[in-house]
């Protein structure tokens, strides 16, 4: 079993940042990659990004690629993701994600987070 502890969540203007965290803990979470999925209003739960324990390649989807940054500490055994440059339309709830080999768009992760609200206003 993998628990995952999203924070970082919040409201903030147009074109400013946040970060997220996830916390992950259990038995075997070092055997899943991570990533992160988000639900805005009204929306389908969209994958956003993934990347792997061990530092290797990231992923991302084409709306946040250049503002958006994936990355990982396995001493505190946290994913991040940074997040810049916003607009509204990233206004969703963010989910934290595990799954194996990889967190990839359209197919459900094993684990998820309980999500964190992100509010971009213009």
């Amino acid at each position: 079993q993998v628990q995952l502890i999203e924070s970082g969540g919040g409201l903030v203007q147009a074109g400013g940042s946040l970060r997220l965290s996830c916390a992950a803990s259990g038995r075997s979470f070092r055997s899943y990659a991570m990533g992160w999925f988000r639900q805005g209003p009204g929306k389908e739960r969209e994958f956003v990004a993934g990347i792997r324990w061990n530092g290797g390649s990231t992923d991302y989807a084409d709306s946040v690629k250049g503002r958006f940054t994936i990355s990982t500490d396995n001493a505190k055994n946290t994913v991040y993701l940074q997040m810049n440059a916003l607009k509204p339309e990233d206004t969703a709830v963010y989910y934290c994600a595990a799954d194996a080999p990889r967190v990839v768009p359209g197919r459900p992760p094993a684990y998820w987070g309980q999500g964190t609200q992100v509010t971009v206003s213009s």
